[in-house]
């Protein structure tokens, strides 16, 4: 009898382990430093697919999970075009994606997101992961939430995970601008001084 109910109490672990994991699609931790980032192909606001791959002359990305509707990833806009702006040119363009459930957020549907970056003249790519498949690939969780890659033979290595600076209230009150810092210093083959902060912005809304 002792037997049986040690068996039946495993049984039940296992069923209920297995439904866990069957059912926690964005456990993942995503991608930690020196990790290489698979590419991709999202659906950018004009219609076309965009991968990493299209940029042939690019030495890295700040990849940038980021909305509409969120009031953090808002605050940033100007700082993620001032980024682009200033970058881009060098070698490290920036790469907006929009990872949330659109159904919880309507707000953040392509319609919006066009008419979001046409009035504030992004110049840059502005993607739509319509199937969360890439997000939890990352492991963002927030937006904005920032990675950086390094071109190199192997692939685009992950060399900075987190937030855009330290006060996303106000940009004139940053003391430390992250993502600037750690692209300063791959263009300057220096070791980036801060490689992981914490993402400040609201959760990433997933689907059921």
């Amino acid at each position: 009898m002792k037997y049986f109910k040690s068996i039946l109490v495993l049984a039940l672990i296992f069923m209920l382990s297995a439904f866990t994991i069957n059912t926690n699609n964005f456990g993942d931790k995503g991608y930690d430093i020196g990790d290489i980032a698979t590419d991709f192909k999202l659906q950018n606001i004009d219609g076309k697919m965009v991968s990493l791959a299209d940029y042939e002359a690019a030495k890295g990305f700040i990849v940038i999970f980021t909305c509409n509707t969120c009031p953090y990833a808002v605050k940033y806009e100007d700082r993620i075009i001032a980024l682009d702006k200033k970058y881009a040119s060098k070698g490290y363009p920036v790469i907006a994606i929009m990872p949330n459930n659109t159904d919880a957020k309507p707000g953040d549907r392509m319609d919006a997101m066009k008419a979001r970056a046409a009035s504030k003249e992004f110049t840059f790519p502005y993607l739509i992961d319509e199937d969360q498949t890439i997000f939890p690939q990352y492991g963002a969780t927030k937006t904005p939430h920032v990675y950086v890659l390094e071109r190199s033979e192997v692939g685009n290595v992950v060399k900075y995970i987190g937030a855009i600076d330290d006060n996303y209230k106000n940009a004139a009150l940053v003391h430390n601008k992250y993502v600037e810092n750690a692209v300063d210093a791959l263009l300057e083959g220096r070791k980036v001084p801060e490689t992981k902060t914490r993402a400040i912005g609201c959760s990433i809304k997933t689907k059921k």
